[in-house]
């Protein structure tokens, strides 16, 4: 079986900065040695029948200033197909802005961007210039990488706002927009605090993916689910990609890894082997999860 990877990150500590993975900086993760270290193409070993036909890299900090110098490393570096979404600030003024969409299309790889919004979503996405340069992504045909709690309603109501007003803006969620971890144990007498608050959590989760499946133009990642559970079930991880295919569809919902934070949890052979046989797709399904989508809306 043939996968292209749509959501991963390559890594080379001695060229880039990568201020993230300083044990100094934020995010303060204790487990964060894991992944600070060097990782290229050839940590991306796959077996048992399944191949790594190509990936999309999402960029990774590598320079934020400057995010072409990640892109021009990754095309001298890397062999398999790929197709790469720079780094990019969406506060800049549209002159900054255009000036650096210029210089990164000048790399074939580059099908479009991402500026990680995450707690920042609400300011972001109300503010004037972010969505001037939302319009511009639009008219260069770029895909615009959105990674945010989609459980932030006001947020998801301002970008319902913006794909209104931009049809053709091509926003792909990232993580599946950070579902919250409900317990795969159910317990009907439980009525607790927490396990309401849980349970509204995911129900604002379902709303914000229900309102924007209904926009074309948005596609969905399944991946990210040792960012919110180093140690999720997968019980839980089956119900948040069925709800995903439940509002987009088979067409419009991608699997991906997140390496090499899936690695967190489990090694990438055994993340991919156990999402490709789990028994819960048909191969033909699984092709179109796992590759076709990919290949299709990442323009390879």
């Amino acid at each position: 079986m043939n996968i292209i990877d749509p959501h991963l990150h390559l890594f080379d500590l001695e060229q880039g900065e990568y201020h993230w993975l300083k044990p100094e900086n934020p995010p303060f993760w204790s487990d964060k040695s894991i992944i600070n270290k060097s990782f290229s193409e050839k940590h991306l070993q796959l077996t048992n029948e399944l191949t790594l036909a190509g990936f999309v890299h999402i960029e990774a900090g590598y320079d934020n200033h400057q995010p072409w110098r990640e892109i021009a490393w990754l095309e001298a570096h890397c062999q398999l197909p790929f197709k790469s979404i720079a780094a990019i600030d969406l506060s800049l003024n549209s002159e900054q802005f255009l000036a650096s969409i210029a210089r990164i299309q000048n790399f074939s790889s580059v099908v479009g961007v991402r500026d990680i919004l995450d707690d920042n979503a609400l300011e972001y996405l109300s503010n004037e210039q972010i969505k001037i340069n939302f319009q511009q992504l639009a008219k260069h045909q770029l895909i615009f990488e959105l990674q945010m709690p989609l459980e932030n309603l006001a947020a998801v109501e301002l970008l319902v706002a913006i794909l209104t007003d931009n049809p053709s803006l091509n926003v792909i969620i990232n993580h599946a927009g950070f579902p919250p971890y409900t317990s795969p144990i159910k317990d009907e007498k439980s009525n607790t605090e927490d396990t309401k608050e849980n349970t509204q959590h995911w129900k604002n989760w379902q709303q914000a993916i229900e309102k924007l499946s209904l926009f074309e133009q948005c596609t969905i990642k399944c991946s990210g689910f040792e960012m919110i559970n180093r140690n999720y079930h997968t019980a839980w991880q089956i119900k948040v990609i069925k709800t995903c295919l439940k509002y987009f569809g088979i067409n419009r919902v991608m699997l991906a890894s997140n390496f090499p934070l899936c690695l967190f949890s489990k090694s990438y052979q055994t993340y991919w082997q156990q999402l490709t046989q789990s028994e819960l797709f048909r191969d033909d399904e699984l092709n179109i999860l796992c590759f076709l989508n990919t290949q299709r809306i990442y323009k390879f």
